[in-house]
C-alpha cells in the first residue's frame, strides 16, 4: 500500500517528532490530541526545530516551508478518514492505547495500518481491540526522533507480511534503520537497556556510587555518549518506571523497579520534563544533581 498520508495521535515529544520528521520526508501528517494548546506547543515546537535546521544549513527556507504546509492539527478524529497509516504516540498504557484505536475503528478505511510507538505493551493484546489485527504493527521510534536513527518495528501474532513491508517503506523514507521485533515484552532494545538504567539505580539508591560517577563510569568506562542516569532523565522517569513493571511482570524479579526509582517517581522527579531527576534542569540544560540525592550524605 502506498503511504501518503499519517494520522499521528498525541501531541507530546514523541509525537510531534514523529509529525515533524514526516514532514520533513514529504508525507502529509495530521497531527491530533485532545488538548488544542498540546497542538499549539507542538506545532511551535516543530516551527522552532526547523528553523534551527535552516540556520545550520541542513535545509533551505524553502524545503523548511514546504515542509510546514504539510502539517495540520486536529482536535477530533476526522483527519484520520483518509489517512492510509495511524500512528499513536500516547503515553504508556494498554487500555489508553486500545481505545485510541477502538475509537479510530470506524473513522478509518478498512486498508488503514495501526502502528502504535510503545516501547514495551503487547501489540497482539493491542490488536485484540480492533477489528483488523492484521494491520495493527508495532513502530518504536527513539527520542529525540528527528535525531534517532533507529524505529524498532515489532509484529503481532496475526500482524500481515504485507503490513511489516508498508511500515519498512515507511520508516526508511523517514531515515531510519529497522529492527523487526518479536512480540516479547520490552522488544529488542528495551529488553536489554532498561535493567542497566534500572541497575545504575539500584547502585545510586544503595550508595554504592554516587550519580556523576556511576555517570562518568560509563561513559568513559565504556565509550557510552550518554551515561544512564542521565539517560533515564531524558527518557522519563515514569516511563521507566512503567517499562520496568511491564517487564517485571512479564519476568519476575530481574526485572523489578528499584526502590528509588519508585520513590522519585512518586516525589514528581520525572527526569528533564519536570525539571528535576537525578539531575536538576533549567531551561533543558543540565545544572547540577538532584540535590536530595546528596543531601543525606552532607548531613
Amino acid at each position: 500500500m502506498n503511504v501518503e498520508k499519517i494520522f499521528v495521535v498525541g501531541a507530546g515529544l514523541m509525537g510531534s517528532g514523529i509529525a515533524q520528521t514526516a514532514i520533513v520526508s514529504g508525507y502529509q501528517v495530521v497531527l491530533n490530541d485532545q488538548n488544542q494548546a498540546a497542538l499549539d506547543r507542538a506545532k511551535t515546537g516543530i516551527e522552532r526545530a526547523l528553523t534551527r535546521e535552516v540556520e545550520k544549513g541542513r535545509m533551505t527556507a524553502g524545503e523548511r516551508d514546504n515542509a510546514l504546509t504539510r502539517l495540520a492539527l486536529d482536535v477530533t478524529l476526522e483527519g484520520a478518514r483518509t489517512s492510509q497509516l495511524v500512528i499513536e504516540a500516547i503515553y504508556e498504557n494498554l487500555e489508553a492505547k486500545q481505545a485510541i484505536f477502538s475509537s479510530l475503528e470506524d473513522v478509518c478505511p478498512p486498508e488503514t495500518i495501526f502502528a502504535s510507538n510503545t516501547s514495551s505493551i503487547s501489540l497482539t493484546a493491542l490488536a485484540s481491540a480492533t477489528k483488523r489485527p492484521s494491520q495493527v504493527v508495532g513502530m518504536h521510534f527513539f527520542s529525540p526522533v528527528p535525531k534517532m536513527r533507529l524505529c524498532e518495528v515489532i509484529f503481532g501474532l496475526l500482524t500481515a507480511p504485507e503490513v511489516l513491508e508498508t511500515v519498512k517503506e515507511v520508516g526508511e523514507k523517514m531515515g531510519k534503520t529497522l529492527i523487526l521485533s518479536d512480540d516479547k515484552p520490552g522488544f529488542i532494545v528495551n529488553r536489554a537497556l532498561l535493567p542497566m538504567l534500572n541497575e545504575a539505580c539500584v547502585i545510586v539508591g544503595s550508595n554504592i556510587g554516587t550519580v556523576e560517577d556511576v555517570d562518568n563510569g560509563m561513559k568513559l568506562g565504556c565509550n557510552h555518549p550518554m551515561g544512564p542516569l542521565e539517560l533515564a532523565d531524558m527518557i522519563g522517569l515514569d516511563i521507566l518506571l512503567n517499562v520496568m513493571k511491564v517487564l517485571d511482570s512479564e519476568y519476575g524479579e530481574k526485572y523489578h523497579p528499584s526502590m528509588i526509582l519508585r520513590k522519585m517517581v512518586t516525589a514528581g522527579f520525572l527526569g528533564r520534563k519536570s525539571g528535576a531527576g537525578f539531575y536538576i534542569y533549567e531551561n533543558g540544560k543540565k545544572m547540577g544533581v538532584n540535590p536530595v540525592l546528596t543531601q543525606i550524605h552532607a548531613l
